[in-house]
Order: C-alpha cells, then structure tokens, then sequence
C-alpha cells in the first residue's frame, strides 16, 4: 500500500464523466408497511417525515433531516418481499459530518428491537456500521475520514479494505447524551448506494461507461467502486449474493437510485451516452431516468429538486 495521501489528478472530460460536484440524493424504497417502515426510520434514523403525497392507490412518504431528504418510501403492500439473491439493493448508505452524529444514529439503531445489525467495519477511507431494517433493506451508517488520510496504489487506486471496528468502543469513545438528543436536528444525507448485480463487466458498461462516474477500486473481490470528483464511492455493485443474476423482478426493495449533477451540460452529456449505447431513457428536462442492465432505475437530476419534486418522479 502506498502512503501517498494526495488526490490523483482527475482530468474530466463532461462528454464522458460526471461533474465533481455531483452527489446522491433520496433513495426510493417499495414497502409492504409504510406505517412500521416511516416508525422505523423516524425512531431508528431520527429521520423525520418532510412531505406525504397519495398517487393512485400509492403512498409516497418523504424523510429527512432538515431540509434534506433521505428516504423515499412508497407503499406497495401488493407485491411480494425482497430474494437477498437477485440484483437490486445492497444498503442505502446515510453519511453523517462527524463520529458523534454516527455515533448517536448507531445508539438509536441498536436500541430498536426491529434492527437487525449486520456489523461494522473501518474501510480506511471512512468508518461504518450495518444494519438491515424490518422488510430487509440493507443500511450503512458512516462517516468519512479527510481526503488527506486516504491512499492510493501506485497505479492510482484508492486503498479500501473492510478492517475490524469494535461497535462498544466506538460508542464509548464517540457518545455524547447532547448529539443522542438533538436526533433529527444533526445533518444526514446519502452518502452512497451499494447495489447488487449480476455481472460486474456489465455494471461497469453501464455505471462508468454510460452514467460517467469514474472507478475508484477495481480490485475488491467481486465488487466495483465508482465516483465523481475522486469520492471514495458514490455507486457500489457487487455480485457476493446476486452472481448470474437476470432482470429483477417485481418486487418490494429499491425503487429508485437519485443522483443530483450540478447543470444541464451533464444532463446532455449523459443523453448523448444514453443514445451511443442504444439505452431507452424519460427525459423531462431537468432530470432523465434509465433502467440498468438488471432494471434497478436510475434518475439523474439537477439541483433544486424539494421533498414535493422528488415524489412526482
């Protein structure tokens, strides 16, 4: 491993890549409850309910912290649960600004009876904690350490690796009764999504080659990391449950992947992917959806969008 902590120059082309400044916006999620999913999210994530819209005979339910969502559940108690071994979602991965925001979300998860915690790990890059709420949705909850303590290889990989973290001694170390407390009012936001996959060449094709993030780690056993603007990751696929897997089928889990770019030159770039790989797309000017190779949608948008424009995608 190298003990280089500078960032690789990134040369980026916006015909090819995405902006710097893009980022993740609100992962929608198909549920069987939304009532025990909103408590649990509002109890365990002290994420708090922004906006509420019913199209059809769908609810959509919007939750945050502050002004920024965070989740997007949609109420569809019709379809049947999620197979852990087909593609869609591996965790929604909320970030936090510090260890004791982290801290005080992993406290609030672990005391709720219907989390089922899955582990914690140090990457090198960030520290995380895992757990999987009540209809099997995977959740990560982290925070990052400073760009300047990442490493990179010699051929300009990002150094990543899943190191043991002790939960109890973080907690002791990083508690405080007054972040527990203040619960919503401390900033959250998507961090990343980790999705699974049936072949990662294709995930690549897609994710790098047509939505334009650039690959961080291609090394991982079974797994490709992939950003914009030198993040350690801000789209994960793997295929550690889902290898061989086809088109998902109709089920609860992932509905939607939001991804925010700064303007409409990124949207144009990304059309002009879309069209040069022969991929179907909905275009209504300020954002553009696709489906990828397994059918987990994908929406790319530019800023601006409320808790009121995210339930009308």
């Amino acid at each position: 491993m190298s003990d280089r902590t500078t960032l690789p120059t990134h040369t980026l082309d916006p015909e090819r890549t995405l902006s710097a400044a893009t980022g993740m916006d609100a992962v929608t999620l198909r549920v069987g409850d939304l009532d025990l999913m909103s408590s649990y999210y509002s109890d365990a994530l002290a994420l708090e309910p922004v906006e509420e819209r019913a199209q059809g005979q769908e609810v959509h339910r919007v939750l945050g912290r502050g002004d920024t969502p965070m989740i997007r559940l949609t109420s569809t108690p019709g379809l049947p649960a999620i197979n852990p071994g087909e593609a869609g979602l591996f965790h929604t991965a909320f970030l936090f600004d510090d260890a004791a925001s982290l801290a005080a979300t992993v406290y609030r998860a672990a005391q709720d009876d219907r989390s089922r915690f899955a582990g914690s790990a140090d990457h090198l890059v960030s520290e995380a904690f895992y757990f999987t709420d009540p209809e099997g949705n995977g959740i990560e909850l982290y925070t990052d350490r400073d760009r300047s303590q990442w490493s990179y290889a010699a051929d300009g990989e990002l150094q990543m690796a899943t190191e043991y973290l002790d939960p109890q001694a973080y907690l002791r170390r990083h508690l405080t009764e007054s972040t527990v407390e203040a619960g919503p009012a401390l900033p959250g936001k998507v961090g990343h999504v980790h999705l699974q996959v049936g072949n990662i060449d294709q995930a690549r094709e897609f994710y790098v080659d047509i939505l334009g993030f650039e690959t961080t780690v291609r090394s991982y056993p079974g797994a490709l990391f992939a950003s914009a603007g030198g993040y350690h990751h801000h789209v994960a696929m793997n295929t550690w449950n889902s290898a061989g897997a086809g088109p998902r089928a109709a089920r609860l889990g992932l509905g939607n992947v939001a991804i925010t770019v700064p303007g409409v030159d990124d949207l144009e770039g990304l059309r002009q992917r879309l069209r040069r790989g022969d991929i179907s797309f909905a275009d209504n000017t300020t954002s553009i959806t696709a489906k990828d190779p397994w059918g987990s949608q994908v929406t790319v948008s530019t800023p601006g969008a409320s808790a009121s424009d995210l339930l009308q995608r």
